[in-house]
């Protein structure tokens, strides 16, 4: 049966999808959205039908279920169809079956956020927890990689720890990825870089060069800066939500398969527990939430 919201969908389905690419970054504007499309687009372009068809699933899903338009719009039940399509095409080789597997997982995750959505409260926020459980699952269909070589250059490095929240290892896609956030709030991004900087030396001063290079160290550090700086927060909750974000990864990388963004999910949790508890700060976890 047709719902009011199916037949009521988004007004504008194209700022929708950009803006689920920038949720992504735990921001809304569709401007950075294209920034984030035209990284993937300029710098890995086998990945970017999935990234579309992925973001596309999940609002189509999010309509044809009757989840609230204004979340829809907001690009809500998108992003982790983005990364979970741009996962699926990049680890699994290509087949006629590729492309129904995408639209299922985009729109499995958007179910999965809706339930997250309604169930974990302020504490436990979605972030791109749908994206990591869909992300294993896919991990163990795929056959194991090694990471190439890179030259050591620092800037290049800071930049792929952004870049890499997309899963992409171009120096130029995180540039892009950089503007697009400064577009979208500029102190975010700020931090987002220190974030990047700091999960990166840690990685160089424990003997993970290739890794540090790689940025692989810096996106988890990147993305628990955004998600405790958007709103304006005090510098020393971003300090810890990095802090926690940098332990995480050194833990889940004992895993068998790559952590993703857990590190990142987890340290966002924990940090929103500790300040529920810390007096006069429990207003910055309905602040941090998204």
């Amino acid at each position: 049966m047709y719902t009011k919201n199916f037949v009521n969908p988004c007004p504008d389905w194209a700022t929708a999808l950009l803006n689920g690419f920038s949720q992504v970054l735990l921001l809304r504007n569709p401007l950075c959205g294209l920034c984030c499309l035209l990284a993937i687009l300029l710098t890995a372009p086998n990945l970017v039908g999935g990234a579309l068809l992925g973001a596309l699933a999940g609002l189509l899903t999010a309509q044809r279920r009757g989840y609230d338009r204004a979340d829809r719009q907001a690009g809500l039940y998108c992003y982790n169809g983005v990364l979970i399509g741009i996962l699926i095409s990049a680890v699994l080789p290509w087949s006629a079956i590729l492309p129904p597997l995408i639209i299922a997982a985009g729109g499995l995750s958007s179910m999965l956020t809706h339930q997250w959505r309604k169930r974990g409260g302020k504490l436990l926020v979605a972030y791109t927890a749908p994206f990591v459980l869909l992300g294993w699952a896919t991990l163990l269909l795929a056959e194991p990689s090694a990471n190439g070589y890179v030259e050591a250059d620092p800037v290049y490095a800071l930049l792929r720890g952004v870049g890499q929240i997309f899963l992409l290892d171009k120096p130029m896609a995180g540039l892009l990825i950089v503007i697009g956030m400064y577009f979208a709030n500029p102190y975010a991004a700020t931090w987002a870089l220190i974030g990047s900087a700091l999960g990166g030396g840690v990685a160089l001063l424990a003997g993970e060069a290739q890794g540090a290079w790689l940025g692989l160290y810096g996106f988890n550090a990147a993305l628990a800066a955004l998600a405790f700086s958007r709103q304006g927060e005090k510098p020393w909750i971003t300090m810890l939500a990095i802090g926690c974000a940098m332990a995480l990864q050194s833990i889940v990388a004992w895993l068998p398969i790559s952590g993703l963004t857990a590190p990142f999910v987890v340290a966002c949790w924990l940090v929103a527990a500790l300040l529920k508890v810390v007096p006069g700060e429990g207003k910055a976890v309905g602040k941090a939430t998204c």
